[in-house]
Order: structure tokens, then C-alpha cells, then sequence
């Protein structure tokens, strides 16, 4: 007997005007559809007037412990052929798993009867027991004193191997002295017992030391056994719960299909789940519509409250499902659903040509278009490289000098021969090459000019977006000049120091940064017709001749 579907939510307005969408979402990348904005619409309302609970999304000005969150809506068709909506926000919200007009999590480990509060609260008591002997004052003298020995060991030990060479050579100067004396073999003698003796008090010396390092390793070990002993009950215990928990989690598909959490990933390379996985908004909507008979239509997930400081999220815009925790997920959920096609699959370049620039025996300047690659990707071959290759078939090395990102129309220096490729790389290397890139930002820009630092990694969870991150993420910094000011929109120059992957993107969408997407990003701000950047200018010096050769070709926005 189907299960109610009480949290099936109907559109308050009239949706007759409105066509069905066709095919499900392709939920990595998507325009919501009509109904799912409309759906949005009437979800931010809701957010934006409910009483029920309190959660701090930093939008009141106060970002102190704020905590921006994903909200998801799925267009769903109901058994009586009914449209409407259902809601989900990823992970916690107000600390509480379950909120009137949201739907539940695909498993709750916080129920009070709970195995994972249970056994949690066991790693948590082994925590604390950790922790006093962390801090018994002991452990640190010991350890103080362990090292002491080992430091002390080790000057004397050098002192003496000092002492021996000093020695040697000494030796060395008598024997050569007295190499044709009556005394010399009396002499030879002495030396070499002072030798054998030296010899003898290097190995007491050892003994001596590692004697008392190991009565001070042993005084300390009392203390560190059981330490250790509870870290790895600790470790093996934190690994047993995630297993369990990985199983609770059950995803139903269209075909009414159960899959754990921890089957899903074991076909992964990564095979364990990332922290957060099936929390997400999308898995959860897609479980509950196939478990009370609900068909799914369309889905959108939208951000809503203050950036976090490493990635990149705006109040109010929509997002792809992320690759790394719910990729492998949906892929299983998804399965038996007519779906949108995926457009990454699209060769992007198709119909496009590169322009010649400048052209010499050794190199190539060249206008590459936007949404073009410049080396192959994971799933299309079409790029600079290979059309290059294609045109000059007898050019020798790697031809790609530098890049530039798939979505970013401009100019692109590729060398025809070894000899070149080396000469222009260490230019680059060396960062003598000067760019300027012009952008179309999506807001104004008070100041007239900066520099950003923010260092960038990949984020591991959702490639090929990329994080601030001062602990991992690689030096990146970029001067920019505002050009003008237009429609609420501002051009602007950008003058890269570093060369980092997205770089001129990152920084001028993240919150530390201009915070200002460009025009027509589609993975830090809104998608457009296109990425409003281009690499205008390129300055460097001829590989063969040492000339200063400087290009210039003018955005087509």
C-alpha cells in the first residue's frame, strides 16, 4: 500500500500555464526549469517568514558562526496526477534533522535510540581519557627528558668521533715523521693501541648512551601504552561506525532498487564515502519521491545565506549536485529515469576555428575562441593542441606553451619546436611574460584598482572548481584596474602575477575577492552566453631572436 505523501507540497499559484518538463534534470549541470523556479520562489518565501526555528544563514549583516546551506526542490507528479513540490536543505538545519515542509533524511542518526549516539558516545568517553593523559603534566617531563638524552647522546657521540679523526691525522703526522727512525716501530705500535683504544670508548660510549635512552623510552612507554592502546581502540571503533552507518544508509532508485552508502562507493576509486555524503539535498528529495510513489520531474538545489570563506556561494543562486559526494549517489538513483543529455559531453569547439595571430618558423600566436579547450579533456579531444597538430604535423615537442581555461577567449603563444618550447616556458616559469586580461563583471566595483592574494586548490569533492585555502591551496595573485563602469556592470583589467587554475575567476567571485562573479560564469556566478574574459595582450621575448614581440586583440564583448 503506498506510503502517505505528506510532505507533497502544491504550487499556490495556477500552473496550467506552465508545459511539464520532458526529461528529468541532468542534475551536473542544468537551467531550472520554469516550475522549479516558481517552486523556488515560493521555498525562499517560506524561509524568509517562518517562525518554527531560528538558524543563523549571515544574512542579517551578523556572519559570526554563520552557516550559508543548500536548499533543493524536486518537481514531483503525485498518483492522483497532481503536480507540486517537494523541499529539502542539505545536512543539518537549526541542528534538527527534521523540519515541517522539509522531507526526511534518507537515515536520522540522531534519534534518540539511535546506534550511532550510543556509540558515540563511547568514542567521545575514550576522547576524554585520551585527552587527561594528553594532559598529564608527566608525559611531557618524560618526554622532555627522553629527548634530553637522545640530544646529549648525540653531542658527545659527535665529540668523540671529533676526537677520533683529530687523532687519526695526529697519528698520521708521527708515522710520517718518524718513518725512518730506530724508533719506528715502537712508535707504530703506540699508535695503533691509541687507535684500537679510541675505538673501544666509542663503543662504551654507545653502550653507555643507548643504556640510558632506553631506561628513559621505558619511563615514558608506562605512560604512552595506554595511550596508544586507547587511540587505536579509538581508531577501530570510528572505522566500525562508519561502516555500520555507511550501510544504514539505504538509496532507493526508479526501479525501486535499494543501494547502501557503502556499496555505492566500494565502486568508486576513492571507495569510502566522503564526510556529508547522502546529507545532500537532491538524494534525499529523489529517496523520498520514490518511496511514496512520487514521479520525479525536474530538480534545482539553490544556496541560500552568506558565502563560506573557501568556496564560492551566493545568496540565492542555483547549483549543480557536487561530483565527488553525490555523483556516484545519483548515478544509482537516477538509473531507469528519461534523462536531460549531458552537455559536458558536447564537443564545444564544433564549427569553431582558431585565428593566426603571428606566424614564424618556430612559433604561433593565436585568438583562441571561448569554450574551447586548449589540451584534451577527460571526455573530449577536440582542443588547441590537436587542430595545432593537425595544421603543423611537423612540429616537434609539446607545442602547448601555457593555457588558458576552456571558457576564456584569447590570445595563446604555441612554439613549433623543442628549442622554442623551452626558451618561451622559462619565460613563463621565470614570470617575465606580461597579460592583461579584460572581464565584464556582473556588479559595480567601488575601488578603482588591487591586488588579491588568495591561494587556491582543487576542491577534491567537486572538481574542477576551485577553493581558498591558506593551508594547502597554492599562491595566487592578481592586480586589476577598473575600465569603466556600464549597466550595473563593470569592465575591468586584470593582470595575473600567478597562474593558477580558474585564478581570475576565483578571485573575483569570492567574497574576499572582488566579490563579483564575472559575466557568464557558469561555476562561480550565473551562466550566460558565455565567460566574459579574454586574454587581450601577451608580451614576451622571441625565443630565437630575443626581440620583444607584443600582441593585442580586443575582447569580442
Amino acid at each position: 500500500m503506498p506510503l502517505p505523501d505528506n510532505h507533497f507540497i502544491p504550487f499556490k499559484t495556477a500552473i496550467d500555464g506552465y508545459a511539464l518538463p520532458e526529461r528529468f534534470t541532468f542534475p551536473f549541470y542544468y537551467q531550472p526549469h520554469p516550475l522549479c523556479l516558481l517552486a523556488t520562489k515560493e521555498l525562499q518565501q517560506h524561509l524568509k517568514s517562518q517562525q518554527q526555528w531560528q538558524h543563523n544563514f549571515g544574512l542579517s549583516g551578523d556572519e559570526t558562526n554563520a552557516i550559508g546551506k543548500m536548499f533543493g526542490v524536486l518537481l514531483v507528479q503525485n498518483q492522483r496526477n497532481e503536480i507540486g513540490y517537494l523541499a529539502a536543505f542539505s545536512g543539518k538545519l537549526a541542528g534538527q534533522n527534521h523540519w515541517a515542509k522539509f522531507v526526511p533524511p534518507v537515515f536520522d542518526m540522531l534519534t534518540e535510540d539511535s546506534f550511532f549516539l550510543a556509540q558515540q558516545k563511547q568514542i567521545n568517553q575514550i576522547n576524554q581519557q585520551i585527552e587527561v593523559l594528553e594532559n598529564n603534566p608527566q608525559l611531557a617531563l618524560l618526554t622532555a627528558s627522553l629527548q634530553a638524552e637522545i640530544d646529549a647522546a648525540k653531542r658527545q657521540l659527535a665529540e668523540h668521533r671529533e676526537k677520533i679523526i683529530a687523532g687519526r691525522m695526529a697519528r698520521k703526522a708521527q708515522r710520517t715523521a718518524a718513518a725512518h727512525t730506530e724508533g719506528f716501530l715502537a712508535l707504530k705500535h703506540k699508535l695503533g693501541q691509541e687507535s684500537i683504544n679510541e675505538k673501544l670508548q666509542l663503543r662504551d660510549l654507545n653502550l653507555h648512551w643507548n643504556e640510558r635512552i632506553q631506561k628513559a623510552e621505558a619511563n615514558l612507554n608506562k605512560l604512552t601504552t595506554e595511550l596508544t592502546a586507547l587511540k587505536n581502540q579509538r581508531k577501530d571503533l570510528s572505522a566500525a561506525l562508519q561502516k555500520k552507518l555507511f550501510t544504514q544508509y539505504q538509496f532507493l532508485n526508479a526501479q525501486g532498487q535499494l543501494k547502501s552508502l557503502y556499496d555505492i562507493f566500494q565502486a568508486t576509486t576513492q571507495m569510502t564515502p566522503p564526510a556529508g555524503a547522502g546529507e545532500c539535498a537532491t538524494p534525499k528529495l529523489l529517496h523520498y519521491a520514490f518511496k511514496h510513489h512520487l514521479k520525479p520531474l525536474a530538480m534545482a538545489e539553490f544556496w541560500w545565506g552568506a558565502s563560506p570563506k573557501s568556496e564560492i556561494r551566493k545568496h540565492q543562486n542555483f547549483y549543480p549536485a557536487c561530483q565527488g559526494k553525490c555523483q556516484p549517489i545519483l548515478e544509482h538513483m537516477l538509473a531507469g529515469l528519461n534523462i536531460d543529455d549531458n552537455p559536458l559531453l558536447t564537443n564545444p569547439a564544433l564549427g569553431k576555428s582558431i585565428d593566426i595571430i603571428y606566424q614564424d618558423e618556430v612559433m604561433l600566436v593565436i585568438n583562441k575562441p571561448a569554450e574551447f579547450l586548449s589540451v584534451p579533456g577527460k571526455r573530449i579531444e577536440d582542443c588547441v593542441y590537436l587542430r595545432i597538430k593537425q595544421s603543423f604535423p611537423k612540429a616537434t615537442g609539446p607545442l602547448i606553451v601555457h593555457r588558458l581555461d576552456m571558457s576564456t577567449s584569447g590570445l595563446m603563444v604555441i612554439a613549433l619546436s623543442k628549442e622554442a618550447h623551452k626558451a618561451l616556458q622559462k619565460q613563463f616559469i621565470k614570470r617575465t611574460v606580461k597579460k592583461r586580461y579584460v572581464a565584464l563583471l556582473d556588479g559595480l566595483i567601488k575601488q578603482e584598482s588591487g591586488i588579491i592574494d588568495l591561494p587556491l586548490r582543487v576542491d577534491l569533492d567537486d572538481r574542477p572548481r576551485q577553493l581558498v585555502c591558506y593551508e594547502h591551496g597554492k599562491p595566487a595573485k592578481t592586480q586589476w584596474q577598473v575600465i569603466e563602469h556600464k549597466n550595473q556592470q563593470t569592465r575591468i583589467y586584470f593582470y595575473p602575477i600567478t597562474g593558477r587554475t580558474h585564478q581570475l575567476r576565483v578571485h573575483s567571485a569570492h567574497i574576499k575577492g572582488l566579490n563579483t562573479a564575472i559575466v557568464g560564469d557558469d561555476l562561480y556566478g550565473n551562466k550566460g552566453e558565455r565567460l566574459h574574459l579574454h586574454a587581450e595582450t601577451l608580451e614576451f621575448t622571441h625565443p630565437l631572436t630575443k626581440e620583444l614581440m607584443c600582441f593585442q586583440v580586443d575582447a569580442a564583448f
